[in-house]
Formats: structure tokens, sequence, C-alpha cells
């Protein structure tokens, strides 16, 4: 599926594109993720690293590799802290976090992977009253 796609941090400093094809669409239950995220999952899409082009703000861009592990980077804007693409220590496929795109990605996530490690309180979540803003 080739696109380019629009994406940026929290604070807009740093500013991509991403073009296709993208290969995967993962929403990953693990702990590190979900330490990493802050929230129940990580929701990464997955292309090649040659498929960014960082409009502004690369320099604010820091990794975090953490030690003994092979498939877990992170990288954020020094500014605002929000998250942002990353290539891992291979360099074989650029992790893009969904939530950074400014618009809808062409394919939608195909698999919820460490799916035994997920937060016990997750499936309660998804049948949680809901609201359109902060409830009054």
């Amino acid at each position: 599926m080739t696109q380019e796609i629009k994406g940026s941090c929290l604070c807009g400093k740093v500013q991509f594109t991403v073009n296709g094809p993208f290969e995967r669409f993962y929403l990953c239950h693990c702990g590190r993720c979900r330490k990493g995220t802050g929230s129940a999952h990580a929701s990464n899409i997955f292309t090649q690293p040659e498929n960014i082009v960082w409009i502004a703000g690369e320099d604010l861009v820091k990794r975090f590799e953490l030690p003994n592990a092979i498939r877990f980077t992170r990288a954020f804007c020094t500014h605002c802290g929000g998250p942002v693409p990353v290539a891992p220590r291979k360099g074989k496929f650029l992790v893009i976090p969904a939530g950074t795109l400014d618009e809808d990605p062409p394919l939608s996530p195909q698999s919820n992977i460490f799916w035994a490690d997920r937060a016990s309180w997750y499936e309660k979540g998804l049948v949680a009253q809901r609201f359109e803003a902060y409830p009054i």
C-alpha cells in the first residue's frame, strides 16, 4: 500500500512524512510497550527505514534503546516527549507510532500481539461508558 502520510509529535516541532508500502499494523500488548506508551498497548505501523522524510525537528529527536532488548527502541521529541518514528538497532524496518500520524493510515490493525500480556483492565475499558469529551 503506497501512500504519503504526514505526521508529527505532540508539540508539532518534529514533523515528517512517511511513504508506503506499509507492511504491518500491530497492537502490541507486551509489558515493554505498555510501559513505553503509558497505555494498554502500542499501536505500531511498520515500513522500510528509507520511507521517512524528516520535514522539521529531526535534531530534536532522541532515541532510547532498552539494554539487552533486541527489538525495543523508542524515539521521542526532546521538547514535548511525544513519540516519533524510529528504526530499531538492526534497522530492518521503521516503526511508526500510529497516533503520530496526522491522517488515517491506509491499513487497519492486523493483529493484537503479546495478547497474553495484555493489561488486566484492557477489555473492561472496551465496554466502559463512552463520552464525546470529558464527562461533566
